[in-house]
């Protein structure tokens, strides 16, 4: 991919060097700008501010969840716990048509809400589960010692308990900027109007309706697209191996 990125057309469908003959940005430069109207520069934008709003929905929410399901004594938890973690299971096309039809509803169909709104709502199981295992294993003592000095239970969240979740935290913020970054099929679904559009669906606009596909510009803007995910991966790679190693999933 990256050397058919900086290859002359020609070169593209007759060599058969992994890396070009003849170096050239043209494709880098045509791919930026094939779609009249918008540069693919707006999908980049669009799909920074979609993963960066899941990233703080899914830590506000699933934070919240995972601190009541860990700390907190209330009746049934246990049952809507294991019913939690039992829509892990569940496969996410089965609900995509109730929740277009809810979305439709609201007139949220062809903007950011469906993408984003779900994720301040704890609808990631996953997310949750990794923060019970994490928080379980901190002593029961710090949250007899937050209230001794007077915290009722959301100071002792915000001010004790969720400092030291901090490797869960940032292990959730990682996975999920990276899956919301390279989603395509949900973004599809919900969204219409070209200038709207995220980075996965601008790469699928290289395909025409004939079939055509413009593997230069395409393989060019892929590079482009995977260098936030790959910046952010290496900038974080220890915290991520840390917050996983740490909430219960070794092993």
């Amino acid at each position: 991919m990256l050397g058919t990125s900086f290859k002359p057309a020609t070169e593209i469908v007759t060599s058969n060097s992994p890396w070009p003959l003849h170096w050239t940005l043209h494709d880098f430069t045509s791919g930026w700008s094939a779609n009249p109207g918008v540069t693919f520069g707006r999908f980049f934008v669009n799909s920074l501010v979609i993963s960066v709003l899941a990233v703080v929905g899914t830590l506000f929410s699933c934070s919240l969840a995972a601190y009541a399901f860990s700390r907190l004594t209330f009746r049934g938890r246990s049952v809507m716990f294991a019913g939690m973690v039992a829509t892990i299971l569940l496969p996410y096309h089965v609900l995509i048509v109730p929740q277009y039809a809810i979305f439709k509803t609201f007139g949220w169909i062809n903007t950011d809400l469906p993408l984003v709104a779900p994720k301040f709502l704890a609808t990631e199981a996953f997310f949750i589960f990794l923060m019970v295992q994490f928080m379980r294993g901190v002593p029961r003592e710090i949250d007899e010692a937050a209230r001794i000095d007077g915290c009722g239970p959301y100071r002792t969240f915000l001010w004790v308990l969720l400092p030291l979740t901090r490797p869960a935290l940032i292990t959730s913020s990682i996975f999920s900027f990276i899956w919301t970054w390279n989603d395509f099929f949900t973004q599809l679904v919900y969204l219409n109007d070209k200038s709207k559009f995220t980075v996965p669906i601008g790469l699928s606009l290289f395909v025409d309706q004939t079939g055509m596909t413009s593997y230069g510009p395409m393989m060019a803007m892929s590079v482009l697209a995977l260098l936030p995910v790959f910046l952010f991966f290496l900038a974080f790679q220890r915290l991520l191996v840390d917050g996983a190693t740490s909430s219960g999933l070794k092993g």
